[in-house]
């Protein structure tokens, strides 16, 4: 399993608004898009490739870890527009800062430590989490 992955994986068993499903008889964590709450699906062992994408609240452009509160799932719409519009500005930039902030906020609110049933499945937690 690729690193990307997994941290998306682990990213959605962290996030309250994914629950695990079975669909066509696989386990998948079923959420919401933390900018839009448009559905998203994650399968649990994250062997295929999915809609949702790995959102970095600050960029990695600006200096962005990979540590789980860092991290939040959204749809491959929201993720690129937010990256095409603010992932150059300034990391002192007035809407750049306002979104990190909110980012933060709804991170904190959905926050919640995965079941231990599913943290086997989702390999080594990433460091730094």
């Amino acid at each position: 399993m690729s690193r990307t992955r997994r941290l998306l994986a682990w990213a959605a068993a962290t996030d309250a608004t994914f629950a695990l499903e079975r669909i066509d008889g696989r386990d998948v964590l079923v959420g919401k898009c933390i900018h839009c709450g448009r559905k998203l699906a994650v399968e649990l062992d994250v062997s295929r490739p999915s809609a949702a994408t790995l959102e970095h609240i600050v960029p990695r452009h600006h200096e962005g870890t990979d540590a789980l509160e860092n991290l939040a799932v959204a749809c491959a719409r929201c993720n690129s527009g937010k990256g095409v519009r603010l992932d150059a500005r300034r990391r002192d930039d007035p809407t750049l800062e306002a979104v990190i902030q909110t980012l933060r906020s709804r991170r904190r609110e959905r926050w919640r430590e995965p079941p231990e049933a599913w943290q086997g499945r989702l390999g080594k937690r990433p460091e730094g989490s």
